[in-house]
């Protein structure tokens, strides 16, 4: 596939059989996208939809329930056909129309290339492209916007416009506030200035606004602010006071969930819809090592406002990182070294996530690749597979830059000029584990180093053969030196890559040709695409491709937990785990013991028959319940770096720490992101937020104390008359306002009695627990067969025989609240049977999973559907319904 012509690229079919659309050679099938929330509530249903045989539930049911769209005939899409045929005929059609191949037989056969990778989950595109393309006239494709602002009144209501706006279509956006003059500065006309973070409270009202009414996703945004800014100190603490505030607030039992509804501690209070990172220098990070003292300058005079020492303000940026999770950090020397457009402007912002860096008031769209399935059935890398489906890509990316709107003019502009694509992969983490190489070691790092050089290096070269068919883009001539120098930077970081993993060196030895032809080609043609790369989070597209892993993380836990229709959590293990040890040389029988025992225990570590050297393989971003085996803060720090060099902007990646952390681990693992060349990084401690309240197992005995969720003066009530044996009685059950048991009273005939006097108790007992979080599923488990006196006979037609007063009230509780699930397994009605013991199979794969219950490090909710969410980079996705707080 190479350009032959001035009038456009020949393009040859790459995948599948030429003979054949990639739909006829495929199985479909007709499946029912449903999804509930923890209650049994159907959140989600379209019933009869066409799927791949293949297709797991979670992909389909995304495909559904977020992708699905009205075209133009009026009737919502039914079929995976239709989506990934929509999606693949508009681009192919535009790239027609706007000279990118030199017949129609080409442009068919990229058509049915998108086709083939999309279809066999090899790739996927930014969601906007899913919700919009073939659908709007004129579609907004990015997922990522950096936006501009200037140090008047104006420029400040435009930026919260502008970011309303992209929220509004489902992207992100992320600014940097540097320019605004600070809250020790004078006004034009008297008074002093607001200050940045001032104006952030009004962008976060906006924000937390489009939040409770955006169509697709949660506003996602970031905030940034230079390091010798005035007011840097105000910016780092904003968020810790505000955490400060909430827990007295939880403890009061006001909501503390993330995405609550009106009036919950995190909708109520400020700053909490932005991502918030300090932009340091080189000269900053050398003076806190040579103990040097840091100027605080005035934004308009650059007169010294302030001096502290270096380390001083990095404690605190690490004291305010340990206690809330923020401020992550940006190293602007590193970002700006790497920049391939610096004769038309410097690098002060990026995106929500961090992953995309370049011009302000610019776009990028993005795509990720499935990197599991390049693994050849003989377990090898199929690097020339790997290498097409990257030139695919990035032609499908190059086209929809053309024919894409953006929020505003200037915007526009700049992304058609320099036309930034964001290409990056998701399921690294499973890849390394089923090769056999721990996340934290020399060959993982090696391995995920050539395949990263591999894909930028490849994608660059293709760059220059679409520029060499229809021109560079119109940045590059006035910034053809830099953009020269930075990719020739590339190409001497992957002659330094070493071979030591076993499969790495047939891929090292493509990086380093690809990037040694990009090279020569972008003198003779230039280069169409300003840059080619990120990191994305792929939370929901990660989801859609089947993944076990997101963008560049290690698997989260080796046993997640899926939510029961009623309550209530099914474990299931990573179906990557079996592959891994057939792969280190255990025995099918062997593999059976070890996977038994995770199962059992919800660790490998203690497996009998797994040898010690082998653990690593196996260790994640959390710690299990009942294991001690982690991947340190340092190991997630060392991969950031071995990949760094060979991505044009950065990595979206949030690093877990333990609740144990230190402020001085905090102060080391920045220093050390530094070191290592990252051009961004942020930490989460294990605890560190309110809304912790809500994780269960590891995070049991946190020191959070307990939540009582009171009812309101006013609140439904079933009133039931029972007999048992003759003895009469009252049950009474109060409900929250959506349907709840909140409390129980009782009330004997015998007024006075002891039989009185312990009911009214243990009536009291239950309402306590019930408001305090216990799930009624437990209570009744526990009080269910009870015997004493009385017990025998009732009026109750649906409870004939008690055997006792606690057994008779928690039958009748049970029947009226829990769901046919919870019954079942209380054995108050029998199970219906399917073949498989009235339980439906749990799916194999892990990431239809929520966050394990054991390892769950952040307790946030989904909205959507009730299921708790995984953190993906800084953001979060919901692997039941595919939710995103992000902007992949």
């Amino acid at each position: 596939m190479e350009a032959t012509t001035k009038k456009g690229i020949q393009y040859l079919r790459l995948f599948g059989d030429p003979s054949k659309h990639p739909f006829q050679e495929v199985r479909f099938v007709e499946r029912d996208a449903v999804i509930k929330d923890g209650k049994g509530n159907i959140t989600f249903e379209q019933r009869g939809i066409t799927v791949p045989e293949f297709w797991e539930e979670q992909s389909y049911r995304i495909a559904a329930s977020k992708y699905f769209r009205v075209p133009t005939d009026g009737v919502k899409e039914h079929s995976v056909k239709q989506l990934l045929g929509r999606v693949a005929k508009t681009i192919a059609g535009y790239g027609w129309k706007l000279g990118y191949f030199d017949s129609e037989e080409s442009r068919e056969n990229f058509e049915r290339d998108i086709v083939w990778l999309t279809l066999h989950q090899y790739m996927a595109f930014n969601s906007p492209v899913w919700f919009n393309v073939g659908i709007e006239e004129v579609p907004q494709c990015s997922a990522c916007f950096i936006l501009s602002v200037e140090d008047n009144m104006r420029s400040i209501l435009k930026w919260y416009e502008t970011e309303g706006m992209i929220f509004k279509q489902g992207s992100g956006s992320g600014i940097n506030l540097s320019p605004l003059r600070s809250s020790r500065e004078k006004l034009s006309r008297g008074g002093i200035a607001s200050g940045p973070v001032s104006f952030m409270h009004g962008a976060d009202s906006v924000a937390n606004v489009i939040r409770s009414g955006g169509a697709t996703r949660r506003a996602a945004k970031m905030v940034t602010l230079n390091i010798d800014h005035p007011d840097v100190r105000d910016f780092i603490r904003c968020k810790v006071v505000m955490e400060k505030m909430a827990r007295p607030l939880a403890a009061e039992g006001f909501d503390a969930t993330l995405d609550g509804k009106l009036f919950s501690i995190y909708t109520t209070l400020p700053y909490q819809n932005a991502n918030n990172s300090v932009r340091v220098t080189d000269e900053f990070m050398k003076a806190v090592l040579e103990g040097h003292d840091w100027a605080l300058r005035a934004v308009r005079t650059g007169e010294v406002l302030e001096t502290i020492k270096a380390h001083a303000l990095l404690r605190e940026i690490a004291e305010a990182a340990w206690e809330s999770a923020d401020p992550g950090m940006q190293y602007d020397t590193t970002i700006n070294r790497w920049h391939t457009c610096p004769n038309s402007g410097r690098i002060n912002g990026s995106n929500p996530c961090s992953e995309y860096m370049h011009l302000d008031d610019s776009a990028c769209n993005l795509a990720s690749l499935n990197l599991l399935k390049f693994r050849r059935n003989d377990g090898v890398f199929d690097v020339d597979l790997f290498k097409k489906a990257v030139d695919a890509t990035i032609l499908a990316q190059e086209i929809l830059v053309g024919f894409s709107s953006y929020p505003t003019e200037k915007i526009g502009v700049n992304a058609r000029k320099f036309r930034q694509l964001g290409l990056g992969y998701a399921n690294l983490g499973a890849l390394l584990m089923v090769l056999g190489y721990p996340y934290d070691s020399e060959g993982g790092r090696t391995l995920a180093a050539a395949i990263t050089a591999l894909m930028t290096g490849e994608a660059y070269r293709y760059s220059t053969t679409i520029a060499k068919a229809i021109g560079p883009c119109d940045g590059f001539p006035e910034n053809q030196e830099p953009m020269l120098k930075v990719i020739a930077m590339h190409r001497d970081e992957a002659h330094k890559l070493g071979v030591s993993a076993e499969f790495a060196e047939p891929i090292v030895r493509e990086a380093t040709k690809a990037w040694n032809e990009t090279c020569e080609s972008a003198k003779r043609y230039g280069v169409r695409n300003t840059q080619a790369t990120v990191l994305a989070p792929t939370g929901t597209i990660a989801f859609f491709m089947g993944c076990d892993t997101t963008g560049i993380e290690p698997d989260l836990a080796l046993v997640k937990y899926k939510d029961l229709v009623g309550g209530g959590q099914l474990a299931i293990e990573n179906r990557q785990v079996a592959l891994a040890l057939n792969r280190l040389g255990y025995s099918e029988t062997e593999s059976g013991i070890i996977i038994k025992h995770l199962r059992d225990t919800g660790t490998i570590e203690g497996a009998p028959g797994l040898k010690g050297e082998h653990l690593p393989v196996f260790d994640c971003a959390f710690k299990a319940q009942k294991g001690v085996r982690t991947i340190s803060w340092q190991g997630h720090v060392k991969m950031m770096g071995a990949v760094q060099p060979f991505i044009s902007g950065a990595i979206s990646k949030t690093v877990n720490l333990p609740k144990e952390a230190t402020v001085e681990d905090f102060e080391s693992a920045f220093i050390e992101s530094w070191r290592l060349g990252l051009k961004a990084v942020a930490f989460y401690r294990d605890s560190s937020k309110t809304m912790q309240v809500l994780s269960t197992g590891k995070n049991k005995g946190s020191g959070v104390k307990p939540v009582r969720q009171r009812l309101p003066q006013t609140r439904p009530s079933v009133t039931h008359k029972f007999s048992i044996v003759g003895h009469e009685g009252y049950l009474i059950a109060g409900m929250y306002e959506d349907g709840r048991l909140a409390e129980i009273f009782l009330e004997m005939s015998k007024e006075g009695s002891t039989l009185s006097g312990l009911a009214d108790s243990f009536a009291k007992s239950t309402s306590i627990a019930l408001q305090y979080g216990v799930p009624l599923k437990v209570l009744a488990s526990k009080h269910l067969n009870q015997r004493y006196e009385p017990a025998g006979m009732t009026e109750n037609p649906d409870i004939r025989f008690t055997t006792s007063l606690s057994d008779y009230v928690f039958r009748f509780l049970a029947m009226k609240f829990l769901s046919q699930e919870d019954l079942e397994e209380l054995g108050l009605i029998k199970k219906e049977g399917n073949g498989n013991g009235g339980r439906v199979s749990p799916s194999p794969t892990v990431m239809a999973s929520a966050v394990a219950v054991d390892v769950a490090e952040d307790g946030k909710i989904c909205d959507s559907c009730g299921t708790l969410m995984q953190k993906t980079g800084s953001c979060y996705a919901c692997p039941q319904c595919g939710l995103n707080t992000g902007c992949g």
